[in-house]
């Protein structure tokens, strides 16, 4: 039906009012588009292109070069290598499993190796490399790189690895560096990025982890750029860390090495400390073992040997191995009766050859007795009536006060791993650990370094040079940091009576210059090197009165864990204290005998810069000597000694 003019008017008239509401709606969603636009374009410009410029760059940390460690003389004890090695990225391997199957039959790789690949690769980020395998050849490099192709995923790379030149005469010195454990960062409250490198290093013991925040240095950065799978596409900039500082340390690695050699054969320690500043220029612990070792990754089969090993070759003996003093403790019993005024000059004492106390029978080295003896023959034979009776004079809590004094039953500040703090017992001490009341027969034996009385190589080295000296002398390992020379620790005067000191050190001369003497088989002839020491026997087991009846064991004839250890103390030159000297040698038998003789031929070490003249030890000794000192030098690391000499 034909629609009229009205009807065509009025649907005119509502088909424009719609398309003006319509275009006005229109125009106002594309006014506030535009409005949106240029906020985010103009106004916002500045944060999205940061947010940009975040998911295409990513920041990567930069290992820091780890510090190296010097001797006194400038030899290099700890110091970084190039090193290859093998990575894999497991974004970029694919199949895992394949790659490192295809690897294994290019070079050596177990099932354990692989094993702890996964592992890493499991707490690690998709594009972060992974260490297959460390100080790899060049020869195994070359194959890996010819057969690339057929090893997506894996790349040859050249890293830095620790070294220790000088092999295992700084073992228990440095200690040694390996990757970061689980256990390692249970241990820091907040650890910093650069540790969760996989197979980042750090130190485990000793220096190399005594030192860590100070050798490990500041990460560097660098910025890449990464594709949207997290893929490095290319290296945009880096800024370089800073290297680890350097560290000189105390010793002498020549002494060191000749110390060391001295004492092969031996479940043995040996201290050589500097009395004028404290500085201990040889700490040596037999047997020892080879850091590399762990750096690289010790094999079962060697970490196993060590730890089987009856000498303890792990065991940094110096400072934190303990034992009874024996009679080198005398010397404390006696400083505390002089200066509490309860003994003179010439006072003597007699030994029969035991003291009876509380029904007890206390007996002397010597079963037939030393008779009567004043305190220079006491120290000179070790007689240990005459102590047993001092010690009853002055009583445990001013032995154990004067023992404090000149550095026993102290931890001392070395930066070493488990540094001992020894034992000095007192009556409360006893009523707290051991539920009991302290005894009279509990000081007899105290008096001459037995009993509850425990003590370290470093400690007896500290006591002696403080003999010596009258001086607070404490030990330091430490020379500079970086160029700057660090405190000496020679000390202030001790405040003894200089009279009691000088007595002394005339008995400890007479027991190694009086023929009468027990060290006189271990004298030095030369009159300037002349040495003042100290023997010490001390007992591991208990000689029952039915044995004494019988005669007591031979050591010769005991098993060795159950000889008694032998010390010898020691300071030179006599009139003029340079070097102090502790020595034990474990189940050694007699100190005389075991200790002594190594005490005095590093003491000439020390004196002489080198191998000392034979006309130093007594005539009848030379020949011997002279064949010693050749077979050391041979077992002696050539690079310490040549390095010393261009120093």
């Amino acid at each position: 039906m034909k629609r009229t003019r009205a009807e065509t008017d009025f649907s005119h008239r509502h088909l424009s009012r719609r398309a003006a509401l319509l275009g006005g709606a229109q125009l106002l969603f594309i006014g506030g588009l535009a409005a949106r636009m240029r906020y985010l374009q103009v106004e916002q410009a500045d944060e999205f292109r940061l947010l940009a410029e975040e998911n295409r760059i990513n920041v990567r940390l930069i290992p820091p070069s780890r510090g190296e460690v010097f001797d006194r003389n400038g030899v290099r004890l700890a110091q970084n290598a190039p090193s290859y090695r093998i990575v894999i990225i497991k974004e970029d391997a694919g199949d895992v499993d394949a790659s490192l199957k295809q690897l294994s039959r290019i070079i050596a790789l177990d099932d354990n190796a692989i094993a702890r690949v996964k592992e890493e690769m499991r707490r690690s980020a998709p594009f972060l490399p992974v260490t297959v395998a460390s100080d790899v050849t060049w020869d195994e490099i070359s194959r890996v790189s010819v057969n690339a192709p057929a090893l997506p995923g894996i790349t040859p790379e050249v890293g830095l690895s620790r070294v220790y030149p000088q092999g295992s005469d700084f073992a228990h010195v440095l200690g040694y560096v390996g990757p970061v454990s689980d256990y390692d960062l249970s241990k820091i409250t907040d650890p910093e990025p650069v540790l969760m490198i996989p197979r980042f290093q750090i130190g485990k013991v000793g220096v190399e982890t005594k030192l860590e925040p100070l050798l490990r240095g500041k990460a560097g950065a660098k910025r890449v750029e990464v594709n949207a799978t997290g893929r490095v596409m290319r290296e945009l900039d880096r800024q370089e860390g800073t290297a680890g500082s350097d560290v000189q340390l105390t010793v002498d690695a020549a002494l060191q090495g000749y110390v060391q050699a001295r004492l092969t054969g031996e479940s043995a320690s040996a201290v050589i400390i500097d009395c004028d500043n404290g500085d201990l220029v040889a700490c040596a612990s037999a047997p020892t073992f080879d850091p590399n070792l762990f750096v690289r990754g010790i094999s079962q089969k060697d970490y196993g040997a060590l730890t089987s090993n009856k000498y303890r070759p792990l065991a940094s003996k110096t400072v934190q191995g303990l034992y009874p003093p024996g009679s080198t403790f005398k010397m404390i019993t006696a400083m505390a009766a002089l200066e509490a005024g309860l003994i003179g000059p010439d006072e003597t004492a007699y030994c029969p050859g035991h003291l009876e106390v509380s029904g007890r029978r206390f007996h002397c080295w010597k079963r037939a007795g030393h008779g009567w003896v004043d305190l220079q023959d006491s120290l000179k034979k070790s007689c240990d009536v005459y102590y047993y009776d001092l010690a009853i004079k002055v009583g445990i809590e001013k032995i154990t006060a004067m023992a404090n004094r000149f550095g026993l039953g102290v931890k001392h500040d070395v930066p070493m791993s488990a540094v001992a703090s020894g034992l000095m017992p007192t009556m409360e001490w006893k009523q707290i650990n051991q539920g009991q009341s302290w005894r009279v027969g509990d000081t007899v034996n105290a008096s001459i370094g037995q009993g509850f009385l425990l003590a370290s190589p470093l400690q007896l080295a500290v006591m002696t040079a403080r003999l010596a000296t009258g001086r607070a002398v404490s030990p330091r390992l430490i020379k500079s940091i970086d160029g700057v020379e660090q405190p000496d620790r020679g000390g202030e005067n001790m405040g003894m009576n200089e009279n009691n000191l000088r007595k002394m050190r005339r008995a400890m001369f007479a027991v190694v210059n009086d023929r009468r003497g027990t060290a006189y088989g271990s004298r030095v002839i030369e009159e300037e090197m002349r040495m003042a020491g100290k023997t010490g026997t001390s007992q591991v087991r208990n000689i029952t009165a039915a044995e004494r009846r019988a005669g007591v064991i031979r050591n010769e004839d005991l098993p060795w864990e159950r000889r008694d250890h032998a010390l010898f103390v020691n300071f030179a030159p006599y009139d003029r204290p340079k070097y102090a000297v502790a020595v034990i040698v474990e189940h050694g038998g007699g100190g005389s005998k075991a200790a002594a003789p190594i005490a005095r031929d590093i003491t000439l070490q020390a004196l002489y810069g080198g191998t000392p003249p034979l006309e130093a030890y007594p005539a009848k000794d030379r020949e011997r000597i002279g064949t010693l000192q050749k077979e050391l030098q041979k077992m002696q690391p050539q690079a310490a000694i040549s390095g010393r000499d261009q120093a």
